[in-house]
């Protein structure tokens, strides 16, 4: 983050200012009632045995919240497990993946799962489908470039939904014969689009993006043949415990998970999944971030300094925006700038390397904040004459 003197602050006029001015791709913005539900559960669930009535009636919540969320087709279970999204691409990859699995990568996280199956000594080279930052690459039955001649077919086919560092959407469909599972990472997507769990096997994410809780749980939606899969693996291989989705679906289907876990991200979570119900579930939720994306993408075509990164309007994330700044605009500065302000965590993906902004627009963030965030934006790049910049 850009150091900034005193003399080089261009203050933002208050009413300028968002009303909550967190834009983070995750952890993201957590609604205060969410907080204050923590505070009101301290001395009934906080600090209680995670095996008793009270936090597994809260477990329970979150399941029986999220299948009415996603509409789960007959025979899909809610499954949670200790740790996040990484801990489990090493589950999926002892238990999900019986030979080879092919993968979409299209930035950081989708190529990170595509490195642990490629990688896995148990399991042949996986068949990865790439593409550069911004764009999107698909999974297809298509023969690409195999690894050996006499490679197996896939049986997992792995894609995320939505790609947070790049910001960049993919659609959702099932691949390849009966026999192969669909995985989906949702993470920063899950619980901010209309979406049919049916063409997905296992549809799994973390709490800290849409549902606003803090990290060290992940859930997964799973398929009966996803269900049957997992049976198969953990009875025919060794799998450590702790990544053993054996013994996290036994545990699921007790409202429990096989560790103590984050119960304060479980309150915050089954809240958050309580408020989208509430106001129209995923359609409502869809809805929201389409709006909110809409004033961020329309700000920066109109832009003389701004430009979304994704070209493809079609690909462009409803809840992670990119936006590339001119290179007259020092990123860093900006959001250096932002930050001072109050308005934090619009700093782009750091890997990624480019002169850019990422808004996180999750469902806690209302329209109204991003309309604000365009605003100061502007004011900023505008003013940077006063800061001694041109």
């Amino acid at each position: 983050m850009a150091e900034l003197e005193p003399d080089d602050v261009v203050p933002i006029p208050t009413e300028m200012l968002p009303a909550d001015g967190r834009f983070g791709s995750g952890p993201s913005r957590v609604r205060p009632s969410q907080a204050e539900m923590v505070a009101a559960l301290s001395t009934t669930v906080m600090g209680t045995s995670h095996r008793q009535a009270p936090v597994r009636g809260l477990v329970r919540r979150v399941r029986e919240g999220l299948s009415e969320l996603f509409d789960l087709p007959e025979g899909y279970e809610v499954m949670l497990g200790n740790g996040g999204t990484t801990a489990f691409w090493d589950a999926a990859a002892f238990c999900l993946v019986r030979e080879r699995a092919q993968h979409a990568a299209f930035g950081e996280f989708g190529s990170k799962f595509a490195a642990v199956t490629d990688r896995a000594p148990f399991l042949g080279p996986s068949d990865i489908r790439r593409a550069d930052a911004g764009s999107l690459a698909l999974c297809t039955t298509e023969d690409g470039e195999q690894p050996e001649a006499s490679a197996p077919a896939p049986d997992v086919y792995a894609y995320p939904h939505n790609e947070t560092s790049t910001g960049v959407v993919s659609p959702v469909r099932r691949l390849g014969p009966a026999s192969a599972l669909t995985l989906v990472d949702a993470t920063s997507i899950a619980g901010a689009a209309q979406v049919d769990v049916g063409e997905t096997d296992v549809y799994y994410f973390a709490p800290q993006k849409a549902f606003a809780g803090d990290g060290g749980l992940w859930l997964a939606l799973c398929s009966p043949a996803a269900v049957k899969r997992i049976e198969e693996l953990t009875a025919a291989r060794w799998v450590p415990d702790f990544l053993d989705l054996g013994q996290a679906l036994e545990n699921s289907r007790k409202d429990q998970t096989l560790n103590t876990p984050a119960v304060a991200t479980l309150i915050m979570l089954a809240e958050q999944i309580d408020w989208l119900r509430e106001r129209g579930g995923l359609k409502w939720a869809a809805g929201r971030c389409a709006e909110s994306s809409a004033i961020l993408y329309d700000w920066a075509e109109g832009s003389d300094y701004a430009t979304p990164f994704v070209a493809e309007a079609e690909q462009r994330s409803p809840v992670v925006g990119t936006i590339d700044l001119d290179e007259s605009v020092d990123a860093a500065w900006v959001t250096a700038q932002l930050r001072t302000n109050g308005v934090v965590d619009t700093e782009p993906y750091r890997k990624l390397g480019r002169n850019q902004v990422r808004v996180g627009m999750f469902p806690a963030m209302a329209p109204a904040d991003v309309q604000s965030l365009t605003e100061c934006l502007d004011y900023v790049i505008e003013h940077r004459n006063d800061a001694g910049l041109s």
